[in-house]
């Protein structure tokens, strides 16, 4: 099981921030810049069209994207076009506001940067950046995973114990995502930065519990070699922190933001903030994921140098939470991890 890869859901979202670091630490990216000048098409905010669009506002939440869309995209998607939907956007808040709200529909739009300048698919990327200087069998909707991940690929089941993802039956997928809406899926029509969400970004990484304990040693700072200092001092500093009104907090589950970095037990937060799932008042940082029934999480400490790679699946929507904004069973997955 610590070597069978399992959708983990949005931790795939601290995976995509770390080699997006990577593509800035050549020169390809800078954070703040308006990421219509990569795409070759304008990202705007129909209600701020003066603000521009940075990549730092989309890893931190504080783009005025909102999940208003449905963000997995068929094949034939044109991003573009889905991002002129006001629906898309907080009519209320925009880009230059730093107000907090967390949105997978983000990180196709990252996606979709990332894959203009460097002219490769995402999934691709993603190995070239990440999992091949790790040495990780891991991948995002099971295009470039070995055949032995696929034959060992961890089901994901409702709680009534139904296959909810990935039952591959030892077959690697006809077709890893959603298909063209004729029905077709010819992943060579893919346009690269024009689609962004057909690798599922946001959510769609593969991978073992010791390939995310890798990512882990990384956040730590066990690979300079892969993720240099400055760059990882960069995407966990806190980019945004809630103070009782500048974002949403989903109920106390987040209160603080990096680079595509969840923050977690963050020191004087306000009252409302149940960010802690460990219960012991230690700051540490990492990301969470849920879908499909799964619960997982990946969290540091940075002083003691350790931490917890966790999922726990078959949970329904409404798991009962625990201490903390985080599920019963995510706390009692933690603290048997720790002991």
């Amino acid at each position: 099981m610590t070597d069978d890869p399992v959708r983990m859901a949005s931790i795939s979202k601290l995976a995509v921030a770390i080699a997006v670091m990577r593509l800035r630490d050549t020169g390809l990216l800078n954070l703040d810049r308006d990421v219509s000048d990569y795409l070759g098409w304008q990202l705007r905010h129909p209600a701020f069209p003066d603000q521009p669009v940075t990549l730092r506002r989309l890893l931190s939440h504080t783009s005025g994207v909102r999940d208003g869309i449905d963000y997995a995209l068929p094949l034939d998607a044109d991003l573009a076009a889905e991002m002129r939907r006001p629906e898309a956007w907080d009519m209320e808040h925009g880009p230059a506001d730093g107000y907090f709200s967390y949105s997978n529909l983000n990180f196709p739009i990252i996606a979709a940067v990332m894959e203009a300048v460097t002219r490769q698919r995402f999934d691709r990327i993603m190995a070239d950046e990440l999992f091949d200087p790790l040495k990780i069998d891991a991948c995002f909707n099971w295009t470039t995973c070995s055949m032995r991940a696929v034959r060992h690929a961890l089901v994901l089941y409702n709680p009534d114990g139904s296959a909810a993802r990935d039952d591959l039956k030892g077959h690697r997928p006809a077709c890893g995502a959603i298909p063209a809406r004729d029905g077709t899926c010819d992943v060579s029509t893919y346009r690269l930065g024009q689609q962004g969400a057909f690798f599922s970004p946001q959510g769609g990484m593969r991978i073992s519990p010791r390939g995310l304990a890798r990512i882990g040693q990384l956040l730590l700072g066990a690979r300079p070699d892969i993720l240099k200092t400055e760059s990882l001092a960069e995407m966990t500093r806190m980019q945004w922190r809630y103070n009782g009104q500048n974002g949403d907090t989903e109920g106390g589950f987040h209160c603080a933001f990096g680079l595509g970095v969840m923050f977690l037990a963050v020191p004087d937060a306000p009252a409302e903030c149940r960010d802690d799932p460990f219960g012991d008042g230690i700051p540490r940082f990492g990301h969470a994921g849920e879908a499909y029934g799964l619960r997982s999480g990946l969290f540091v400490d940075a002083v003691s140098k350790k931490g917890v790679a966790f999922y726990v699946t078959g949970l329904p929507d409404d798991a009962p939470k625990g201490r903390s904004a985080f599920t019963d069973a995510e706390e009692e997955m933690i603290a048997s991890a720790q002991n």
